[in-house]
């Protein structure tokens, strides 16, 4: 694996957003299967729930969505992977402890982070930019 993308670059590609276009050609320009995690699975399925809450979609929008990620599953577009959780959230806790304090990263942020290194990536796809500081202190290239 070379690639991890978080739900910032995953959540434009089947939400429609402001820059879907610029989330889909970063995904279409990074070698696949993208690793999809517990916590991608959570957080996308999750937020396509709260849409519906919020009227920001509907229940046959949320049911195409979630139908989206698992069409991506099924073709290999996105890899379901297990997360070495005790690893996991050491890494998590390193991170944390040496960078929270000066960049103000949320839990999740730190969690994704400390998956893509747990997992191996060598690149974070991103468009928050505290975890995009992240990232790069925990040695992993940041695109976009």
């Amino acid at each position: 694996m070379t690639a991890y993308a978080d739900t910032s670059v995953l959540g434009r590609v089947y939400f429609q957003q402001a820059d879907s276009a610029k989330a889909i050609a970063l995904v279409r320009a990074t070698p696949l299967p993208l690793p999809f995690t517990p916590l991608h699975n959570l957080e996308i399925r999750n937020a396509v729930r709260l849409r519906v809450y919020r009227a920001e979609a509907d229940a046959a929008q949320r049911d195409a969505i979630l139908a989206a990620v698992d069409a991506d599953l099924a073709a290999g577009v996105l890899h379901a992977v297990p997360l070495p959780w005790a690893e996991l959230m050491r890494e998590a806790e390193r991170l944390s402890a040496a960078h929270t304090g000066r960049l103000g990263c949320r839990s999740l942020d730190v969690l994704h982070v400390a998956a893509a290194v747990t997992l191996g990536a060598r690149e974070f796809l991103t468009f928050d930019t505290r975890q995009a500081a992240l990232a790069k202190t925990a040695g992993l290239k940041v695109k976009p």
